[in-house]
């Protein structure tokens, strides 16, 4: 997968579709194979399990953040720095993942730049999650993907499927999601990019299209 990442790579979803986990997983990932890497934290609607959170470490890892000007603080302000800009400049040859708030009230902050996206070589990639509440059926995820298409001005070009229950994920959790995951892309009429599939678990699936990732972003019980 990491092979065909573009250069403006935006991650969105339903709140607890582990977006952020992915978007994370895919900066440090990229990171590693020697790209220059920015993650933007978009995410100005839900102070918990955000980029944000992990600047100090992927910041070590030479990964640029960009985040809201308050976030981590006690003042809950939906203010983006100018910095955001910099990212649309001609010639840059920086990858840059854009960690989007969840459902159309995250979309919002995505849509102000949508005229500068959709100048760039992107990617919208729309993570879904069966074992998540209100995307459990395919026809409810992708109500949630027309919602979050119509705020942002940008459309989705693939689907994430990320069907996981984080250290409770079965190889066999995984293998029944997969129907979903194609059934979720064929509705929106856009292809599965990949199934994410926990690093431990990944050698068992045999799946081409499968994304093996680590667990960043952990409940408050599990930090």
């Amino acid at each position: 997968m990491i092979d065909s990442v573009k250069r403006i790579t935006i991650v969105t979803g339903h709140y607890g579709s582990g977006k952020t986990n992915f978007a994370v997983n895919l900066a440090v990932d990229l990171s590693r194979e020697g790209k220059q890497v920015v993650l933007v934290d978009l995410d100005i609607v839900n102070p918990y399990f955000r980029s944000a959170d992990f600047k100090e470490r992927l910041t070590a890892m030479g990964i640029e953040m960009i985040c809201p000007i308050y976030a981590n603080t006690n003042l809950d302000i939906p203010a983006l720095g100018a910095d955001i800009y910099s990212v649309f400049y001609q010639n840059d040859s920086r990858y840059v993942i854009f960690d989007v708030g969840g459902d159309d009230a995250g979309a919002a902050a995505l849509g102000r730049y949508s005229h500068l996206i959709q100048q760039e070589n992107y990617d919208m990639l729309y993570v879904v999650n069966c074992y998540r509440y209100l995307t459990r059926q395919p026809e409810e995820a992708l109500q949630i993907l027309r919602e979050i298409e119509t705020t942002a001005r940008v459309p989705v070009t693939g689907i994430i499927n990320n069907s996981n229950l984080g250290d409770q994920t079965t190889e066999q959790d995984i293998t029944n999601a997969i129907t979903y995951g194609a059934d979720v892309a064929a509705l929106a009429g856009v292809p599965l990019v990949a199934t994410t599939v926990r690093r431990d678990l990944a050698g068992s699936l045999i799946e081409k299209s499968v994304y093996p990732v680590d667990i960043y972003v952990l409940p408050p019980w599990e930090k």
